[in-house]
């Protein structure tokens, strides 16, 4: 029993760990190059990873409701957006059409076999993580309602400050 618990101890102070920053986790751009998402972590601005899917509706609204505000966020936070697909495969040729049709200014890549949702492990989307410029994970939410965005934004000012 005490091994048991000794040992359930270290798996969740492990887990708890990796929450703590980006896993090295290989995504792909959507012209079919593969990055290591800890390159996005470590760029040094403050990094908003929305993870997002074409079927689903609550992701598009707050992508659209985040777009608004976007190119302010950019230049008064220095922050970047990556907005990762989980689209299997077949489903991803919808993404580029549809990137463009919303307008989306963002970096879209591709978690389509789900390795990263795996290490970061969650299970819906919309799923928004927000790190800081040292790529350490300060926020992590899941779901959207309108004005979820201004929360975020207050996270960015305050993050902005440090």
């Amino acid at each position: 029993m005490r091994s048991l618990i000794a040992a359930l101890l270290v798996f969740f102070s492990i887990s708890l760990f990796a929450q703590d920053s980006m896993p090295s986790v290989e995504v792909k751009t959507l012209d079919g190059q593969t990055i290591n998402i800890q390159d996005y972590a470590n760029n040094g601005k403050i990094t908003i990873i929305s993870f997002w899917a074409t079927w689903c509706s609550p992701c598009k609204k707050e992508l659209d409701a985040i777009a608004d505000m976007y190119e302010d966020w950019q230049e008064e936070y220095d922050v970047e957006l990556l907005a990762i697909t989980i689209d299997t495969q077949r489903a991803l040729a919808k993404v580029p059409g549809m990137v463009e049709s919303k307008g989306w200014e963002y970096t879209i890549l591709s978690d389509s076999n789900q390795k990263l949702q795996q290490a970061l492990n969650f299970q819906t989307v919309p799923q928004t993580f927000v790190l800081d410029a040292e790529g350490a994970i300060v926020f992590s939410h899941s779901g959207y309602l309108p004005g979820d965005e201004y929360e975020l934004e207050d996270l960015l000012k305050e993050l902005a400050e440090k």
